[in-house]
């Protein structure tokens, strides 16, 4: 199964797609506060375009662990002029914008500003009302796997493919096709490092199911303990994670940084071919 939403028409001829991670929140754990400012996020966006950027994810409440929940019109305040101010060029470059929120209303309001794809951390189950807004729009959605405790003993790939099909399940209710759903694992949320290194080792048997899969491994605490360092020095770490899971057959990369990523995927790439 291959991403049918014409959206993708183009992009999904040279995967991994490359999504940049614009946050415009004071807490995110790794770039917290360094773009909030409109000014800010629409001079990275900006950046992140230049560098070969195939989506750009816009978020507006942090996902860290022990993060603040905030109000939607919180959410919607951070997230609704950034959307105004990157979405033209970004649309003019035929590069889609998705929007990462759980809340249905704030997927709504993001619709209407420019965001094309809906990016769920909770993979539809927190607010189930948000498949019906991707449906009405017509809008992609990326389902991500996640749990409010962690707990060592569970077996992760029957974890994920159990609530992949509750999620799916709210999709196909809501009207959503299988071409317009993007399974996430979540590496790094409601997972021990074993887990989330496991579902990575084991992605291949996720994409088995024939839905695209977005890895967004980018400067995570597993790595962090691998290596011993802070998250802004997870690049190498990361770049490794990513590549490995391109070869488990990821189809999108969820990035902080996108050159690197687009360089390391141009010459998998060319390895690739060399090699057929």
């Amino acid at each position: 199964m291959t991403i049918r939403h014409p959206l993708f028409s183009r992009l999904c001829q040279d995967t991994p797609l490359i999504m940049g991670i614009l946050n415009v929140t004071p807490d995110s754990f790794s770039d917290g506060g360094m773009f909030g400012a409109v000014e800010a996020a629409h001079a990275h966006a900006m950046i992140m375009l230049a560098e070969g950027a195939d989506i750009i994810d816009v978020g507006g409440e942090s996902t860290r662990p022990g993060h603040e929940e905030v109000s939607a019109e919180d959410e919607q305040a951070r997230v609704l002029p950034v959307l105004a101010a990157i979405s033209p060029i970004a649309h003019a470059q035929n590069v889609p914008i998705s929007i990462d929120t759980y809340k249905a209303a704030t997927a709504e309001a993001a619709l209407k500003a420019g965001a094309t794809v809906i990016n769920d951390v909770w993979g539809l189950q927190r607010e189930p009302d948000i498949a019906h807004v991707a449906a009405a729009h017509g809008a992609p959605v990326i389902v991500m796997h996640n749990r409010t405790e962690i707990d060592p003993s569970l077996q992760v790939i029957d974890e994920l493919c159990q609530f992949f099909d509750r999620s799916i399940a709210i999709a196909h209710q809501a009207g959503i096709d299988d071409g317009s759903i993007i399974l996430d694992p979540g590496i790094g949320f409601g997972k021990t490092p074993a887990q989330s290194m496991e579902a990575l080792s084991r992605l291949s048997e996720l994409r088995a199911r024939g839905y695209p899969i977005l890895v967004g491994a980018s400067r995570k605490s597993f790595i962090g303990a691998l290596i011993n360092q802070p998250p802004q020095e997870r690049l190498y770490g990361t770049l490794s994670a990513h590549m490995f899971a391109v070869a488990q057959g990821a189809d999108i990369l969820r990035v902080h940084d996108v050159r690197p990523h687009v360089e390391a995927k141009r010459v998998w790439k060319a390895l690739v071919a060399a090699g057929e």
